[in-house]
């Protein structure tokens, strides 16, 4: 099965792709019009190019265009993180993610976001599958963070010297962790 993975960030992706890539073809989506300031943005994507490279797979990059995800979650900027606000912007990027897996012709498609302990899998799962029923490809239901998944991208990550973010992405969360 060839599947796009939605990538959040290089220390999540070392267990979702390592476990997907046991039994199937793998190509990263780094989607991820979330994350400010645009100097973080390059930090997280050199930290996948990084991975990439050394593990040898390839990876999508789209132009980096906020625009369209804050227009997602106007009205919802002043919700803390792990709100509405966090929901809405995981659903856009897996409808994004969705999308393009069908038009690429992607059997399925997945995400890296269930290896972080802060995320609500649950959630992520219902709208990955709901998505996915409404675009018309498969989505893989994950908790990468299970069987250690998390301390196994945390060990990875020291190893290969990722860089690993303090914070979601988004500035919304930024501005929260500063007051």
């Amino acid at each position: 099965m060839k599947i796009l993975l939605h990538i959040c960030c290089a220390p999540d992706a070392t267990t979702a792709y390592k476990r997907l890539a046991l039994h199937h073809e793998v190509v990263g989506y780094f989607f991820n019009p979330n994350i400010q300031p645009r100097q973080e943005y390059e930090k997280r994507k050199n930290a996948l190019e990084k991975l990439s490279r050394a593990w040898d797979f390839d990876v999508i990059y789209p132009d980096y265009d906020p625009k369209p995800w804050f227009k997602s979650v106007k009205g919802l900027e002043k919700f803390p993180e792990g709100s509405i606000r966090c929901k809405a912007c995981m659903a856009f990027r897996l409808r994004y993610t969705a999308e393009l897996a069908k038009k690429l012709n992607f059997d399925a498609f997945a995400t890296s976001l269930t290896t972080s302990p802060h995320k609500d899998v649950e959630f992520i799962n219902d709208i990955g599958t709901r998505i996915a029923k409404h675009v018309g490809v498969k989505y893989i239901p994950s908790v990468f963070r299970k069987k250690d998944g998390f301390l196994e991208s945390v060990r990875v990550s020291r190893k290969l010297g990722l860089y690993r973010q303090n914070y979601c992405g988004c500035i919304f969360s930024l501005r929260n962790d500063e007051n």
